[in-house]
């Protein structure tokens, strides 16, 4: 794995650029720009715009129009609509009595430096691989950011059957607090079996009664079934070498929970995510409106 993850990347110029260009906002994310270099915020915003003739082949208009329509529907409403649900769920689990917050492949993850204060009774772990980590720590350094005291960063190659040790291993973990799990973005590229692997093992480190949070794509995605901008979010990770794996569809999905203790909580279809998530910020920008990403559901699971 390289040190940089082209799709995290995007997935952080896509929160960047909502947050700087919009009053009200599905998901506020006001440190991700910081994160990005002037020049990766600028190659990626440079790229997507000339390539609005693969998004939008009827599309006229200036660049800047361009970028704007590529980010509003392409890009930016899974990184946008899952942060907001993962955070939203948390900020319940942790009324409820959640203590530990594991943020699996954190990637460019910005929530432990602009937590809120209910989350200062929370210990957060940011568990990632060890390339990315180190990434992300060089990013924050040259900040000048104060690590957070309830923030304990983990390098683990989920790649490798004694990951879960890793996490054993931090002094500041507790396998008998409620926990609050996230991994988003990660189903997409992983094979079936391994996602299944990966799920029950996360639910072997926590107790009884912590969640999970994760999207999906659901079992349409790689058939002629699957939305335009499905067809193409395929094309293109794969041309950036992080190639999308698998689909589920809901049965699938339950069963696979089901064996590794988990029952689903929550769910919601694009159209429950647009009609929830979305519905407050269409409303005060018609003209900029965003709808949930075709074939990518939201999942939140809680351990039996």
């Amino acid at each position: 794995m390289e040190n940089k993850s082209l799709t995290a990347l995007v997935s952080a110029f896509s929160r960047a650029y909502h947050a700087e260009h919009n009053q009200f906002k599905i998901f506020d994310d006001q440190l991700a720009i910081q994160l990005l270099t002037d020049e990766e915020y600028e190659n990626i915003a440079s790229n997507m715009s000339l390539a609005i003739a693969f998004f939008e082949p009827e599309f006229v208009g200036s660049q800047e129009q361009a970028l704007r329509k590529i980010v509003d529907h392409q890009l930016s409403p899974t990184p946008l609509g899952r942060a907001a649900f993962a955070e939203q769920a948390l900020a319940v689990a942790a009324t409820l009595g959640a203590r530990q917050y594991l943020i699996f492949a954190a990637g460019y993850d910005t929530f432990a430096y602009r937590q809120p204060k209910w989350a200062t009774k929370l210990q957060i772990f940011e568990i990632d691989h060890p390339a990315t980590a180190a990434d992300k720590r060089r990013r924050v350094s040259a900040l000048h950011y104060d690590a957070p005291s309830n923030l304990h960063c983990i390098s683990a190659d989920f790649g490798e059957p004694d990951w879960p040790s890793r996490v054993l291993a931090c002094p500041a973990f507790d396998p008998s607090l409620i926990s609050f799990s996230s991994l988003l973005g990660i189903s997409y590229y992983l094979p079936k079996d391994v996602f299944k692997h990966f799920l029950s093992a996360i639910a072997s480190l926590l107790p009884s009664g912590s969640s999970i949070v994760f999207d999906y794509p659901d079992e349409q995605t790689f058939t002629s079934q699957a939305g335009e901008r499905a067809q193409k979010q395929v094309m293109m990770a794969a041309q950036a070498g992080e190639p999308m794996q698998a689909s589920y569809s809901y049965s699938e999905l339950e069963q696979m929970l089901e064996e590794a203790n988990l029952l689903i909580y929550q769910h919601l279809t694009p159209a429950e995510i647009t009609e929830q998530l979305f519905q407050a910020y269409n409303d005060s920008q018609p003209e900029h409106k965003i709808t949930a990403f075709d074939n990518v559901n939201y999942c939140l699971a809680v351990k039996l």
